[in-house]
């Protein structure tokens, strides 16, 4: 990958990007499997909800986000719809198991 100032032209910089979009994607993939496989950890409709656990995950969130120098509240609610997804996801993947 070259680095955003040594690309040369547009379509370099739109080539960088669509890298990392494929590699974002990957990742969401993954961190999928593993929101499905924790359901056969849950022992309740609360438990694969986590309210608790979505709060201190989105906080932590903001703080990796303020960091970066991104906008904590875009990247919370990024982290909200996609945890919601998930969650929904999950509770399907949870009540096929019981």
């Amino acid at each position: 990958m070259k680095e955003p100032n040594d690309c040369s032209n547009i379509q370099e910089i739109r080539q960088e990007i669509d890298a990392i979009d494929k590699e974002v994607i990957a990742a969401l993939g993954r961190r999928f499997a593993y929101v499905k496989a924790a359901a056969k950890f849950k022992i309740s409709e609360t438990s694969v909800k986590a309210p608790n656990r979505l709060n201190s995950m989105l906080q932590e969130r903001r703080a990796w986000a303020e960091e970066a120098g991104l906008n904590p509240e875009v990247i919370e609610k990024l982290y909200r719809d996609l945890v919601n997804y998930f969650i929904d996801e999950e509770m399907k993947h949870w009540q096929n198991k019981i």
